[in-house]
C-alpha cells in the first residue's frame, strides 16, 4: 500500500540560501531554515562589500551580487562550507 506523503515533509527539505554571484562564478554563501534568516544575512553581506567598495575597485576585482533562494539540503556539494562575506578579498571566492 502506497502511503500518503505530507506536504510538511516535503517543506521541511527546503532551505534558503543566499547565493554570491561574482561574474560568471555563482556559489551559495550561506543556507538558512527560513526567509527571514535569509534576508537579515544578505543584507550583512551587501552592507560589508558596500564598505569594502572603494577597495575593491582599487584592487580591481568585480563586486559579488548576493541573491537569495530556495534550495533543496540535496543540491549542495557535499563539500559545501560557507563563504565568508569577505572571503572574496582573499582571492578565495571559490
Amino acid at each position: 500500500m502506497v502511503e500518503p506523503v505530507s506536504l510538511n515533509a516535503v517543506r521541511d527539505d527546503t532551505l534558503w540560501a543566499v547565493v554570491a554571484n561574482m561574474g560568471r562564478t555563482t556559489r551559495v554563501a550561506e543556507i538558512f531554515p527560513s526567509r527571514v534568516a535569509a534576508q537579515a544575512d544578505k543584507d550583512w553581506r551587501e552592507q560589508q562589500v558596500r564598505a569594502y567598495a572603494g577597495f575593491l575597485k582599487t584592487a580591481r576585482q568585480p563586486m559579488p551580487n548576493y541573491t537569495i533562494r530556495p534550495i533543496k539540503r540535496a543540491e549542495l556539494p557535499r563539500s559545501w562550507r560557507p563563504l565568508p562575506a569577505l572571503g572574496f578579498l582573499h582571492g578565495k571566492f571559490i
